[in-house]
């Protein structure tokens, strides 16, 4: 069975860091580019992040440039989001999601795998 399962959300105060991880199961992340996107109430889903094969390609969203950080280990089959310097408005469930390409995308439709998502609240 494929599976994406995303873990590390929680609540943080504004300034804090949280680590989240998307690990996958059934099938290798090597040849895949990953994205990390997120969705507050009432809001689309929007791409924050993504990161070609190799990990030597990254992209960020305008609104959290500088904060967050993709990387990723293949020998755990696994990706990670270091959120560092956490606002209010980052709260949302955040996804991981592999798309069959070398190539990044910051598009929903490009990704053919989706987590369940992790809840990260920034709150005082």
């Amino acid at each position: 069975q494929l599976q994406l399962v995303e873990s590390g959300g929680g609540l943080v105060q504004p300034g804090g860091s949280l680590r989240l991880s998307c690990a996958a199961s059934g099938f290798t992340l090597d040849y895949r580019s990953i994205g990390w996107f997120r969705q507050a109430p009432g809001k689309e889903r929007e791409g924050v992040s993504c990161i070609n094969p190799s990990g030597g390609s990254t992209i960020y969203a305008d609104s959290v440039k500088g904060r967050l950080t993709i990387s990723r280990d293949n020998a755990k089959n696994t990706v990670y989001l270091q959120m560092n310097n956490l606002k209010p408005e980052d709260t949302a469930i955040y996804y991981c999601a592999a798309r069959n390409s070398y190539a990044c995308s910051s598009f929903r439709r490009d990704y053919g795998y989706w987590g369940q998502g992790t809840q990260v609240t920034v709150s005082s």
